[in-house]
């Protein structure tokens, strides 16, 4: 047992010096960090970059005065001067970048206003928007004026109708529970997926380096290949856990103190003040019992190949299973009460993310909770039975890799062991 865990630290120890694991750490630190302060950087930028200026051509004689005022009510994101030459002379201004645009005001066959926008590029899409909506608020404000209606009367009768939203069912989750169980399981849904791929990949990487540099026939000799899978996914759930322990303490520093600019942000729904304990100690369990499956696959897959270039290609099935079940889940963010998605969330290597959605999102029966750990277990368990037969004549297995055919060699070998 002794030699188990030397080998389970000298993996740990080994794959948590390395660069890729400090890098990536440093990554998603400073993504975290970029997160929370969005709001200062968005406005960092914005102070940098002049505003744009537009030179308006008024076809109407009318219609300038209005649009302006209109423009100040919506902040002035650009600012726009009466023209006072020719539209062939602005367009050569716009060329030679000495003027952003022109905006050339006209009205239609119903006398009502519409606009011309000419720009150096279509890149910026945000300034048509921007001018959109100050013709919008013009046409409106004509509009007004024909109907002989004030301003208050016609606010009342653009502003949105209000629905209640009543649920029936028992503990039914209200509306901004489940948007910010939503938000929620969204974000944790994106990170179980990439760790899985992240850490399944290393595993079955590290096995075939191990084989490529001939190491597996010295360590076969003192330590079993049994106990040499299990060290390995042990050691890198250990690197896995000790890289998401410094992503959440980091994480819940920093955006603590930006909580409520992030919460206004997104109209509340990164509160996360009504999702209950539960859903993160779910998460938690689905993502360790997700990482065991899918690492005990990656690892007997790794020991069917003796060269690294050959990994992606044997273990490109298992990442498919991880995305087709990403996919599922991100269809059930929308409509996780359907019978498809139900189903789904008791096929092995598409519970941790499915039933995870479920649970966050639904009130589920306590047992069906229970059932899908069971099933994951299970399979865990037949899987790492089976892997650690499949490792433990894999690893004897060298030259160039025949894909699954060499699951059969494999077998043989382990029965003549």
């Amino acid at each position: 047992m002794n030699k188990f865990w030397i080998m389970v630290a000298h993996t740990y120890l080994s794959k948590v010096k390395t660069k890729s694991f400090i890098f990536t750490t440093l990554i998603m630190l400073l993504l975290i960090y970029g997160l929370s302060n969005i709001g200062n950087i968005i406005n960092f930028f914005d102070d940098e970059q002049d505003k744009q200026t537009f030179a308006v051509i008024d076809e109407t004689n009318e219609l300038y005065q209005m649009f302006e005022a209109n423009l100040k009510v919506s902040g002035n994101p650009f600012d726009i001067e009466k023209a006072s030459k020719t539209e062939e002379e602005l367009d050569k201004q716009v060329l030679e970048e000495e003027l952003d645009g022109i905006i050339i005001l006209e009205n239609d066959a119903s006398n009502l206003p519409t606009a011309t926008v000419k720009t150096l590029s279509m890149t910026d899409s945000s300034i048509f928007m921007q001018v959109e909506q100050v013709l919008q608020q013009t046409k409106q404000e004509i509009g007004r004026q024909k109907l002989g209606l004030d301003a208050e009367e016609l606010n009342q009768l653009f502003t949105p109708v209000e629905i209640s939203k009543v649920a029936l069912e028992d503990n039914a989750k209200t509306e901004d529970e489940l948007n910010q169980a939503r938000v929620l399981v969204y974000v944790l849904l994106f990170f179980i997926y990439f760790s899985v791929i992240l850490y399944a990949s290393m595993i079955a990487t590290e096995v075939a380096t191990e084989k490529s540099s001939r190491v597996m026939e010295i360590l076969i000799s003192s330590v079993s290949p049994v106990k040499q899978m299990f060290a390995k996914l042990i050691g890198i759930g250990l690197l896995s856990l000790t890289q998401m322990l410094i992503i959440f303490v980091s994480g819940f520093v920093t955006i603590r103190s930006k909580i409520d600019d992030l919460s206004a942000l997104t109209g509340g729904e990164l509160g996360f003040t009504d999702i209950p304990l539960s859903t993160f100690v779910y998460a938690g369990i689905y993502f360790i019992l997700g990482y065991f499956l899918f690492a005990t696959l990656a690892a007997f897959l790794g020991s069917l190949v003796s060269r690294i270039e050959d990994v992606q290609q044997l273990i490109s099935p298992m990442i498919f299973l991880i995305v087709g079940a990403f996919m599922i889940a991100m269809f059930g963010l929308s409509n996780p009460d359907t019978p498809f998605i139900t189903i789904s969330s008791y096929i092995p290597f598409f519970t941790p993310m499915i039933m995870f959605l479920r649970v966050g999102m639904l009130n589920i029966p306590p047992w069906e909770i229970a059932l899908s750990i069971i099933i994951l277990v299970a399979s865990i368990t037949a899987l790492a039975i089976f892997g650690a037969r499949v490792y433990k004549g894999g690893v004897l297995i060298y030259g160039k890799s025949s894909s699954f055919k060499d699951l059969k060699r494999a077998l043989t070998m382990s029965k003549d062991k």
